[in-house]
């Protein structure tokens, strides 16, 4: 169901004076949870909720050839799947934009800040290597699934174990697990910042994203910024984007901290 055009307007007024209707600060998060291994096939898994926001993610592996300009590294896929159970604005069939986009965008994150050390999951130079296959699945919408995805991306990869692999065979051994772990360089996290009127505000329940002119993607980590994504029409001047990587910046270090106590 979309939005009216009247709560749109006084999302809008509220945000003037610095409010939003569930009473949070313009930069604040809903509650965030996080629940890991909750598959038992999977290489590694995890649940997160942001709010009312429900994003599932799932690890596996396998063993394949490298590309050719990279013979010493291991690859990595990332899909993702916006479910008709999780809003009633999704259907079923071949992939549409939003999960298009919101593939790319965790891949871009991932790959950019070089989160995953690829060359520890080279296994022959030049023959074999693992693959990783991050799949992303929708169970509830209620806004900011980029950012809820990328935390249940960064959770589920932390959770991951490599599987036993048959090297006479040239099998991977599913159900049968190795003590390691997949290779992390650092934690990535995105933070999806959305133009409502002149207001900026992070972490937009349903109402809040409708009303949204102007959307921006950073994906940073303590190394700093590595990837960024403008979504919808109304365009961004210098300062507005400086003012988002100073938001950015500012509000990693809390949440990165909210999300590791989690995971620990």
């Amino acid at each position: 169901m979309e939005t009216s055009n009247l709560t749109i307007n006084r999302i809008k007024e509220f945000l003037k004076e610095g409010k939003r209707f569930d009473g949070r600060k313009p930069e604040e998060f809903r509650e965030i949870i996080i629940e890991t291994g909750i598959s038992k096939k999977a290489e590694g898994s995890a649940r997160v909720k942001v709010g009312n926001t429900e994003v599932m993610v799932g690890i596996k592996m396998d063993v394949g050839e490298p590309y050719t300009d990279s013979p010493n590294e291991g690859n990595m896929m990332v899909t993702a799947e916006l479910t008709p159970m999780s809003s009633d604005r999704f259907e079923s069939g071949p992939p549409k934009i939003e999960s298009i986009e919101l593939a790319r965008i965790i891949d871009r994150g991932i790959r950019e800040s070089k989160m995953i050390n690829f060359r520890e999951l080279c296994i022959k130079e030049g023959e074999k290597v693992w693959t990783v296959f991050i799949d992303i699945y929708t169970i509830n919408d209620d806004g900011n699934l980029l950012d809820a995805a990328g935390i249940a991306a960064l959770a589920a990869l932390k959770n991951a174990r490599i599987p036993k692999y048959n090297d006479e065979e040239g099998k991977t051994i599913y159900g049968e697990w190795t003590n390691q772990n997949v290779p992390l360089n650092s934690s990535i996290l995105s933070f999806t910042f959305h133009k409502v009127g002149n207001e900026f505000i992070l972490d937009p329940n349903r109402e809040e994203e409708d009303a949204s002119e102007a959307r921006i993607t950073v994906a940073l980590s303590e190394d700093g910024i590595h990837a960024l994504q403008k979504g919808d029409s109304k365009e961004l001047n210098i300062d507005e984007f400086n003012k988002i990587i100073d938001l950015a910046e500012k509000n990693f270090k809390e949440l990165s901290h909210k999300i590791q106590k989690q995971l620990k």
